[in-house]
């Protein structure tokens, strides 16, 4: 440690775990005596599909559930959208990706790419949130505490736009984000 947060000075200590949030699945993490663990699901899983499934009304699933959700419900059912984050929509990635999912991929007001699903628009931040929440879910039941900060991977070519949008993925899932950290560097 380096020095205290302002939260850490004002006395109010929370969890802080490493969240891998990848293309397609997703682990959380807690580093507790000296390694780091990862924390399981009430089922035990510790790997969870990177998949975000809307139902019908306002329902939406993540992960295991939502991944089922692929084979009869593809049109509604989001996963592989990390690829789409921070890109702008003319991008190559953007044009492969569209031509090759189910799902509305489309292009948002500032040239960014906005995801389309049951007649609504989100952007590709709002989407990781789903799975940054469900993360920081895992994570609370597996601690038995509020998790509210995280380290967040990032693949080690991703720009300055795309670990922003991680970012604002991670404040939209109510998660301070700490630092936002290479893949390779995480691995090590």
């Amino acid at each position: 440690r380096f020095c205290e947060t302002p939260r850490e000075a004002a006395g109010f200590m929370s969890k802080v775990v490493g969240i891998d949030l990848g293309t397609s699945n997703s682990v959380v993490a807690y580093y507790k005596d000296g390694k780091a663990v990862a924390l399981p699901d009430a089922e035990g899983r510790t790997i969870h599909p990177s998949v975000v499934a809307f139902g019908y009304g306002r329902s939406t699933v993540v992960g295991h559930r939502a991944k089922q959700q692929l084979t009869y419900a593809p049109e509604n059912t989001i996963f592989s959208s990390k690829r789409l984050i921070g890109q702008r929509f003319a991008s190559p990635e953007v044009q492969r990706l569209r031509a090759a999912v189910s799902w509305g991929v489309t292009e948002g007001p500032n040239k960014d790419v906005r995801i389309r699903v049951q007649g609504k628009l989100y952007t590709v931040p709002e989407i990781s949130a789903h799975v940054l929440t469900h993360m920081r879910q895992i994570a609370e039941e597996a601690l038995g505490e509020t998790v509210d900060q995280a380290v967040i991977t990032v693949p080690a070519y991703f720009n300055d736009q795309q670990r922003q949008a991680t970012r604002d993925a991670a404040t939209i899932a109510g998660l301070e984000c700490m630092r936002i950290i290479n893949e390779p560097t995480a691995a090590a």
